[in-house]
């Protein structure tokens, strides 16, 4: 099995130096909002963390490629490798620029289509999740304060606690009954929404978090923590990894159900 103890630590110092560009725009009274051609926020901050980031990767990882939210694909300069960092340079920008502290920068490593090392780093909460391919799952506010995190042992959907973003997401993809279904059985759910849902799955807080429609560099950091922390993580299909275009993450116990429960159809909205 490879190591990506050296990778793992190049994310941290990523990390190190988004936490620090975020924060100092974060509530600050002259950031700067535009709207993109798909009509989602971008701040001053994302652009300038995704900037950051890939200057210190030309610079230590000339042999893999990049790809970012706001500055899609960049080629390796060294050549052409299976290598591929995956950066959201803020996820949750709709919070930030309101001031919900509930954001993170989501970095992520992938040999091919496979993450292998996964950071999320949510500085205005203090805290940061990591995983690599064979190195466990941990949580802390740096890696001298680090714990080893795992889901839950929950088995039964009347005792699960549901994550999901929001619910226009499902009704636009003809899924919310099926939604409601799930909601109606659950113990509780609550919408925590972005990368936030999938660290509580990972941290055993919550069992399952899902999402309809979402981009790689929303996915990609998620998948090594919530696998290395003992869950399942698929697509609504139930293809394991990132590229399906949405989420499905659980405790691995409730998989099955939740994947079968979503796909059904014969459940009426109210």
């Amino acid at each position: 099995m490879a190591s990506y103890a050296d990778d793992l630590s190049l994310a941290h110092v990523l990390a190190d130096t988004a936490d620090s560009i975020s924060m100092a725009r974060f509530r600050a009274l002259d950031l700067h909002v535009e709207a993109k051609p798909d009509l989602t926020p971008v701040s001053d901050a994302d652009t300038a963390v995704e900037k950051a980031i890939r200057a210190t990767l030309a610079r230590t990882r000339s042999r893999d490629a990049v790809l970012g939210e706001e500055y899609g694909q960049t080629e390796a300069a060294a050549g052409i490798g299976t290598r591929r960092w995956v950066i959201d340079p803020i996820d949750g920008t709709k919070n930030f620029i309101r001031g919900v502290p509930v954001w993170a920068t989501l970095i992520s490593l992938m040999e091919g289509d496979t993450p292998v090392v996964g950071l999320v780093s949510a500085p205005a909460l203090g805290r940061r999740w990591w995983a690599a391919t064979g190195h466990g799952a941990f949580a802390g506010r740096h890696t001298a304060a680090a714990t080893p995190i795992r889901v839950s042992g929950v088995s039964r959907l009347g005792d699960a606690s549901f994550c999901y973003s929001d619910l226009m997401g499902w009704e636009e993809s003809g899924r919310l009954a099926p939604m409601l279904d799930i909601m109606r059985q659950t113990w509780r759910n609550r919408a925590y929404g972005d990368f936030y849902g999938y660290m509580l799955v990972a941290e055993g807080a919550v069992e399952a978090m899902v999402e309809p429609e979402l981009s790689l560099w929303d996915i990609a950091a998620l998948v090594p923590i919530v696998t290395e922390a003992g869950g399942r993580f698929t697509d609504i299909t139930g293809r394991p990894g990132p590229g399906g275009g949405s989420a499905v993450a659980t405790n691995g116990r409730l998989h099955t159900e939740v994947l079968e429960k979503l796909t059904s159809s014969g459940i009426r909205a109210l």
